[in-house]
């Protein structure tokens, strides 16, 4: 990621010492795990607490925050060590997904694009999990479109006095601050006008309501804010550059989503992944048909695991996330949603009962291709930034925000 350190070269003397004190801090932090796909039941009082202490303790043991500055919170280790703390981590359940946003998203765009007055203030507390940050971009009218948003920054000596409202936050009901992207000049292009601020999620003025999804799941919340105050200090990046922001947050958040090599490891004996297993193990792939659409799915899993690889690597060369993370999220979405679909079908009238084996994943696998952006956006990524195709029209790319209808 930019700005972090990205020195590689250890010594066999060094990685060994790093392995064994990232073995030592698993073994007494944590357990070891089956497939734990996704956030389901990781964001309730006990998970977000959970969360927190363990982050902590990796603060405290020298392993939060690897490859970022020690004097902003971090460890100040190489992308090396990341590399190999990965490893080391496989086979184990760390209970950190209340932090995905806040980790994924918000702190390398602090570290990339914050003042060191911001980063002293704000990433610390970020890297231990003291506070946790989500980011606030999608409104009610501008999903995949997230340049036409409408809520709006004025200028008020040295403050900014904020209106709107978004949805789609995940993680806003225990956030303790948010990336907020918002208009200031209405003069401009819509993809021009815009600013990124650190808002205060517990100021006066902000409202959160949590959203409960069809798999049970209340990370997602809409967040009202009404003349909420920000001081000029806290804009993150310059006056009308919040779009380059948001695209370098999106990037991270796909990379992130895309990195994730849904369906747990493979098993030490049979080299399949745990779900595999089990298939074979009750009998569902007996069917030729049946084994058919389970080796589909099996490839598109061994597919995104060597994408995940991939994309590791390039992180250990110093490559930041751009479009190709479009193509691993596809990737990763496909291989996640085959697998829940042809779970459910294979486990035949048993499968429609709501205690069945991977009900939750098959609640979840619809919006899979939701979040992070959409499968159409990811695809319109790829073709025109990856691929040269001609891009879609956008008839207006170029008109004033105050001159759109939706504006009036």
């Amino acid at each position: 990621m930019p700005g972090q350190n990205d020195g590689s070269e250890l010594d066999a003397a060094t990685e060994d010492a790093f392995r064994e004190q990232v073995r030592t801090f698993m073994e007494a932090n944590c357990s070891r795990t089956g497939d734990r796909s996704g956030s389901i039941g990781d964001d309730d009082p006990e998970g977000i607490a959970a969360a927190k202490a363990f982050q902590g303790s990796m603060a405290d043991a020298g392993l939060a925050g690897l490859t970022f500055p020690s004097e902003f919170g971090g460890a100040g280790l190489t992308s090396r060590h990341q590399e190999l703390f990965n490893q080391e981590v496989q086979g184990w359940y760390l209970p950190t997904t209340p932090l995905s946003i806040s980790h994924g998203m918000c702190l390398p765009v602090l570290n990339q694009f914050g003042t060191e007055d911001q980063k002293a203030r704000f990433m610390p507390d970020n890297i231990s999990g003291a506070s946790i940050w989500c980011q606030m971009f999608s409104e009610p009218g501008a999903g995949s479109d997230v340049a036409s948003l409408s809520t709006r920054a004025v200028r008020d000596g040295d403050e900014w006095i904020l209106n709107g409202s978004k949805v789609w936050t995940s993680r806003g009901t225990y956030a303790r601050w948010g990336m907020c992207l918002a208009r200031t000049d209405v003069s401009l292009a819509k993809h021009r006008g815009l600013t990124m601020f650190a808002v205060d999620m517990t100021a006066p003025g902000v409202e959160i309501r949590p959203l409960e999804q069809i798999n049970g799941d209340r990370h997602f919340t809409e967040v009202f804010v009404s003349d909420v105050r920000v001081a000029d200090a806290d804009r993150i990046g310059d006056l009308g550059a919040g779009w380059g922001l948001t695209v370098e947050t999106l990037a991270h958040e796909r990379a992130t989503i895309g990195g994730r090599a849904f369906g747990g490891g493979d098993d030490e004996e049979h080299g399949l992944p745990s779900w595999m297993e089990d298939w074979r193990a009750a009998g569902h792939l007996a069917d030729p048909v049946a084994r058919q659409r389970a080796m589909r799915a099996f490839i598109l899993h061994r597919v995104n695991q060597l994408t995940v690889a991939r994309a590791a690597a390039a992180l250990v060369e110093g490559e930041a996330p751009g479009p190709s993370g479009s193509g691993a999220k596809l990737r990763s979405v496909a291989a996640f949603k085959s697998r829940a679909y042809l779970g459910k079908d294979l486990s035949g009238p048993a499968g429609m009962l709501s205690d069945a084996d991977g009900h939750l994943e098959f609640l979840t696998a619809p919006s899979m291709s939701i979040r992070g952006g959409t499968d159409e956006v990811q695809r319109n990524i790829v073709g025109e930034r990856i691929l040269g195709l001609p891009g879609e029209p956008r008839v207006d790319k170029d008109a004033a925000y105050a001159d759109l209808k939706k504006s009036r």
